[in-house]
C-alpha cells in the first residue's frame, strides 16, 4: 500500500508542476523557485479502533498512539509569481517532512468487552516509541491579489502520511471474567499484568486529497501573515497491527471517509533572497471506519473480522522555515 501512495504523490506532483512549467507562462508574469528546509515537531496521536458486533460499549477497542512529540526536519519546494501583488497567477507545492525516532510517550490499548453494560473490561499501557515518520503534502491553485495590500490563495492539495510505532514494556489491567460477555467491575480485584520488552507494533498510511484557501496581507511589509483553512472528507488509510505478546497475530485495516480538517497560521519575514516563517497548524482526520483481515504470524490464509476497523488522526504541528529564492 505503501508503494501505491508514493506512486499516487509522485502522479500529483508530475503533474501540477508541469501545469504550471515557467515554459507555459508568459514571460512577462515573472514566475519562479524557492527552496526551503527547516524544523520542527508535532504533539497529538494517532488512534486505532475496532467497532462493536454484540457488545454494549462505543467501541470494542480503543488504541492511542501518542506522538507526544516527535521532531522532524523538512524540505520545501515552491513555484509561483516572485511579486504576488502584480496581478493574478498561479502557484504549487510540496513539502516533505522527516521524523526523528525515538520515545514519544504512551501507547494505550482499552477494551469494552462485556455483553450486559458499557463498563471498561481490559486497559494496558505501555511506552511509545515512533519508529518512522514520513509526510508529503502537495498543493496546487491560484494566487489573486485583493486591493493593494491582501491576496487570497484558493487551492487543491493532497497528503501522504506514514507512521510506524511500537509498544514495549508497561502493565495490564483485566476485569475478572463471569462467563461469556460477563465480567466483574474493573475495580473489582482485577487480574493484573506486568510486560517485558516489545508488546505490540502498528503503522498507518494515510492518503487524502483537500480543497483549501488561504488569505494573507503584506501591509507590515517585510512581515507578511496568512492563514490557512483545508477541509475533505476523501481520506483513506491502510493500517497493519501485529500482536507479538504470546502469540503473534497481524490485522490489516482498509478505512475511509473520516473527515479532514487543518486550520494554518503563518508569519513571515522578508530579507533579500530569503524569507523566514514560523507556523503552526492543527491537523485533524475524525474516525474512519471500514473493514479488517487478520492471520495468524506465520499462517497465508488472511481472515476477514466480523468488526468493523477504524482510525484517526490529530496533531498540533509547529515549525520553522527558511526559503531562498531561486530567481
Amino acid at each position: 500500500m505503501k508503494n501505491i501512495a508514493v506512486l499516487a504523490f509522485l502522479v500529483i506532483m508530475l503533474f501540477t508542476f508541469s501545469a504550471v512549467n515557467p515554459k507555459n507562462c508568459d514571460a512577462q508574469q515573472n514566475y519562479g523557485f524557492s527552496f526551503g528546509t527547516g524544523f520542527g515537531f508535532v504533539h497529538g496521536q494517532a488512534l486505532e479502533l475496532v467497532y462493536p458486533t454484540n457488545t454494549l460499549g462505543s467501541y470494542l477497542s480503543e488504541l492511542i498512539w501518542e506522538m507526544k512529540p516527535v521532531s522532524y526536519i523538512g524540505f520545501q519546494l515552491d513555484f509561483g509569481r516572485t511579486n504576488i501583488m502584480s496581478a493574478p497567477g498561479v502557484f504549487a507545492s510540496m513539502a516533505f517532512k522527516i521524523g526523528i525516532p525515538g520515545d514519544s510517550g504512551n501507547h494505550e490499548n482499552r477494551d469494552w468487552m462485556s455483553t450486559e453494560n458499557s463498563n471498561l473490561t481490559h486497559f494496558s499501557s505501555h511506552t511509545n516509541r515512533t519508529n518512522k515518520f514520513f509526510w508529503i503534502d502537495v498543493s496546487a491553485g491560484a494566487s489573486i491579489p485583493l486591493m493593494s495590500y491582501f491576496y487570497i490563495k484558493p487551492f487543491l492539495s493532497g497528503s501522504w502520511m506514514h507512521f510506524a510505532f511500537s509498544g514495549s514494556d508497561g502493565y495490564g489491567i483485566y476485569a475478572r471474567r463471569i462467563s461469556t460477555g460477563r465480567y466483574h467491575p474493573i475495580d473489582d480485584r482485577p487480574d493484573s499484568r506486568r510486560f517485558s520488552g516489545e508488546v505490540i507494533r502498528y503503522q498507518q498510511d494515510w492518503l487524502f486529497l483537500a480543497a483549501g484557501f488561504l488569505a494573507g496581507t503584506n501591509y507590515f511589509y517585510p512581515l507578511t501573515f496568512d492563514i490557512t483553512f483545508q477541509i475533505s472528507p476523501l481520506t483513506y488509510c491502510a493500517a497493519r497491527d501485529d500482536h507479538l505478546y504470546m502469540v503473534h497475530r497481524i490485522y490489516h485495516d482498509f478505512t475511509s471517509y473520516g473527515l479532514f480538517i487543518e486550520p494554518r497560521a503563518r508569519i513571515s519575514f522578508f530579507a533579500s533572497k530569503a524569507e523566514l516563517s514560523l507556523e503552526a497548524a492543527y491537523r485533524h482526520i475524525g474516525r474512519t471506519r471500514g473493514i479488517t483481515f487478520w492471520k495468524q504470524g506465520n499462517s497465508e490464509v488472511y481472515i476477514r473480522s466480523a468488526n468493523d476497523s477504524g482510525a484517526g488522526l490529530s496533531l498540533a504541528d509547529l515549525r520553522f522555515l527558511i526559503k531562498f529564492n531561486l530567481y
